[in-house]
């Protein structure tokens, strides 16, 4: 499902690129591709336990956060 949504909203749907191929075979193939990228993903990169997604969130991402609203109040007034 979600390879379907990516391939209709951000890669062209249906449309071709160069080999004049049927539309359907087009959308098939690019949500093969994508669903092919997603499990190679889904496979290679380490599952993190709970704690650990807390601390990147706290340590890592609230203080990247913090520094966008500063810098974007910053930059705007």
């Amino acid at each position: 499902l979600t390879s379907v949504l990516a391939v209709i909203l951000f890669f062209g749907g249906w449309n071709g690129v160069l080999v004049p191929l049927p539309p359907l075979l087009w959308f098939l193939l690019k949500v093969a591709f994508f669903v092919y990228v997603f499990i190679w993903f889904r496979f290679t990169f380490p599952r993190y336990r709970y704690d650990q997604l807390m601390a990147i969130g706290w340590k890592v991402l609230l203080p990247l956060s913090m520094a966008n609203i500063i810098i974007t109040g910053v930059a705007f007034l």
